[in-house]
């Protein structure tokens, strides 16, 4: 299975850069990837988060607070490149960040740092030629995201401009943890894979080791931000060993549910 999702599911974990600081965030990072984690998302904290909840909006907000800026994370990348080659990094942004350092130079930057790819949050794809050249021309992979409400030739521009993998997002609104997984998930996986081959990670309000588990009856990865960064927030001075603890329990379920037919 292509782009280090070696497992079903294999876990995205993403982190707000900078939050609580960037020194603990490299260590959350370090720690995700020794707990399993394939990929890990590199939030770049921005002053409108408006796709994201408020547990995630707090967080970039507290890292603003710490004057983090793209540079910081691509910064970072860097050093946890150092640690782990086996692991896909990824930044997650909106396109503000990228478009004040400047497209090319992102790029640039980016692949020398190690990074795989990026999501720029609140770029169309109708819009993303440019970026998607660019982003192709440093051999760095596109990863957009794909919601219930896109109709299929939607979702087949999408399929076309991505690489990588494909961002489905299980159901409408902001990020957040949810008890209940969104039926429109399992649908909207079926509907992106009918337009590629690449691997499908579900984000978007998964909190649960059941929740994780359940995903790896239909999609690839299984893509967990909100509930990481709540657990940052909810142990300071231990965050790094909390988010760690989380990620083994959301895995171990996995093994067991397949042997009781799950």
């Amino acid at each position: 299975m292509p782009f280090f999702f070696q497992s079903r599911p294999s876990l995205v974990a993403y982190v707000t850069c900078g939050d609580p600081d960037l020194a603990t965030t490299r260590e959350v990072v370090l720690a995700a990837i020794e707990a399993s984690a394939a990929v890990i998302e590199l939030g770049v904290p921005f002053s409108d988060p408006v796709a994201d909840g408020p547990v995630i909006q707090r967080a970039s907000q507290r890292a603003l607070q710490n004057g983090v800026s793209l540079a910081d994370v691509l910064k970072l990348a860097a050093e946890v490149r150092q640690h782990s080659q086996s692991v896909g990094l990824i930044v997650f942004s909106y396109l503000n960040p990228v478009l004040r350092m400047g497209l090319q130079n992102f790029c640039k930057v980016a692949r020398h740092a190690g990074i795989d790819g990026a999501l720029i949050t609140d770029l169309p794809v109708e819009e993303s030629s440019d970026y998607v050249r660019e982003m192709r021309q440093n051999q760095l992979a596109t990863v957009f995201l794909a919601a219930p409400t896109s109709t299929d030739e939607r979702l087949k521009r999408i399929a076309e401009a991505s690489s990588g993998f494909v961002y489905a997002v299980s159901r409408t609104g902001v990020t957040g943890a949810r008890e209940q997984m969104p039926e429109d998930a399992r649908k909207l996986v079926s509907r992106v894979r009918s337009f590629t081959k690449l691997p499908i990670a579900v984000g978007f309000g998964i909190s649960t080791a059941e929740q994780f588990a359940a995903l790896g009856e239909f999609a690839d990865a299984a893509v967990i931000g909100s509930a990481i960064v709540e657990t940052i927030e909810r142990n300071p001075g231990k965050e790094a060993v909390s988010v760690a603890e989380f990620i083994k329990q959301l895995s171990a379920i996995s093994p067991l549910l397949s042997a009781q037919g799950r």
